[in-house]
């Protein structure tokens, strides 16, 4: 029988999502608790791979299993997990359903604060330049994304994927000048590698004037690099959903 699980985990411990030798990922972790307490040995499949620092606030992953939980297994389970990994949900689904090549939307997050803070070290991006933004010519660059399908200009190099084209269903910043935050939203049927966080980094440059908008549009027309591209750090960003 197959398995998924809903959880959510702060990524700041450890070095992404895959198993790695002499690195300690999130998949090596649960799939070390739910052995422990399964007294066999669980593979675990993810919905894709987060890298090392990113977090995620709705993730999910199956495995299968042919025996009998023991009682209380979410709470037993939690207990052993540590305190930066949580299992929210398990749920028995079709045998067939795979939980990475079957979803077809993921959405994520990207925080920034405007402010340096000790408090948000591992979870935000202090950004710090943020007098020098342009909001609107911010937003007008993530809004330029819709009107595309393919994001050559948002791959990282001497990635080996077989199509660089994605459907995206959301590209949008929601700024809080009050409090000094902002969070870029994005949600599509699938990502290229690194592709979140050079598309922020792009918003970025446009907002302050190192790249224009005309550029951004001529190297996605062109399906060609940046003149300018910035890849900012990982730990403002999170997976938020995953719909299948």
């Amino acid at each position: 029988m197959r398995f998924f699980l809903d959880l959510s985990y702060r990524g700041t411990a450890y070095n992404g999502w895959q198993i790695q030798p002499d690195a300690l990922t999130i998949q090596e972790t649960l799939e070390g608790a739910l052995s422990t307490i399964l007294h066999v040995p669980i593979e675990i499949v993810g919905c894709g791979r987060t890298d090392s620092g990113v977090h995620a606030k709705g993730y999910v992953a199956h495995f299968d299993y042919t025996g009998i939980f023991p009682e209380d297994f979410l709470k037993r389970i939690n207990k052993c997990l540590p305190e930066d990994i949580v299992i929210h949900r398990i749920y028995e689904v079709d045998s067939e359903l795979h939980a990475r090549f079957n979803a077809s939307h993921r959405a994520y997050e990207y925080h920034i604060v405007f402010a340096k803070t000790p408090f948000e070290i591992d979870t935000a991006f202090h950004f710090p330049f943020i007098k020098e933004v342009d909001f609107e010519k911010l937003q007008a660059a993530a809004k330029l994304l819709l009107n595309y399908e393919a994001f050559f200009p948002f791959c990282k190099t001497n990635t080996q994927v077989k199509t660089m084209r994605c459907e995206l269903f959301r590209s949008e910043w929601e700024i809080d000048q009050a409090n000094g935050k902002m969070v870029f939203h994005i949600a599509a049927n699938r990502f290229l590698r690194g592709m979140v966080r050079l598309i922020v980094g792009m918003c970025l440059n446009v907002a302050i004037g190192k790249l224009s908008l005309e550029e951004v549009k001529e190297a996605m027309d062109e399906q060609k690099r940046l003149p300018r591209s910035l890849s900012v750090p990982p730990q403002g960003l999170y997976l938020v959903d995953i719909r299948y």
